[in-house]
């Protein structure tokens, strides 16, 4: 037999799904707007654009930190939710679930990316080292051929 809940309880139970959803939802813009620019900085990696690059990581500093802030304020809120056995926000919950799955498999894309990349250019300075004529040198002004060490002055 199932308990019948008072107008108060029920208040509460609208105001904890109501929080819940707002939540649920400006965390899943969060996730947009990450995933954005996860696909922004995959073109950039592309064009070998580095400044463009750093303000990519920069920005994505920002956002973890406001989707980690807005998780530490949906923790306790979504046990009340499942505590209280409130229905209503499951849809919310599973297109967040899909796009944190889609975040973290551009994450992985662009982070394979900015490995090549990497590995690209320690080639390329590993190459240029090798072709440099003052390698191995002690002095720039240095020659490999043999020259005379006594100079001979007469008056």
């Amino acid at each position: 037999m199932e308990k019948e809940l008072t107008q108060d309880e029920l208040n509460e139970r609208i105001a904890v799904l109501r929080r819940y959803r707002t939540l649920l939802e400006a965390q899943r813009e969060k996730f947009r707007e990450y995933l954005l620019v996860l696909e922004k900085q995959e073109a950039k990696i592309e064009n070998d654009d580095g400044e463009a690059l750093a303000m990519h990581a920069q920005l994505e500093n920002q956002i973890v930190a406001n989707i980690a802030s807005l998780q530490k304020v949906i923790l306790p809120i979504q046990r009340m939710y499942e505590k209280a056995g409130i229905e209503g926000a499951e849809h919310i919950q599973a297109e967040l679930q899909e796009m944190q799955e889609r975040v973290l498999a551009q994450n992985q894309k662009n982070r394979t990316l900015l490995q090549a990349h990497m590995s690209r250019i320690r080639a390329q300075l590993t190459e240029s080292v090798g072709m440099n004529p003052y390698r191995g040198r002690r002095s720039v002004y240095a020659e490999r051929t043999a020259s005379g060490s006594l100079v001979a002055f007469e008056a």
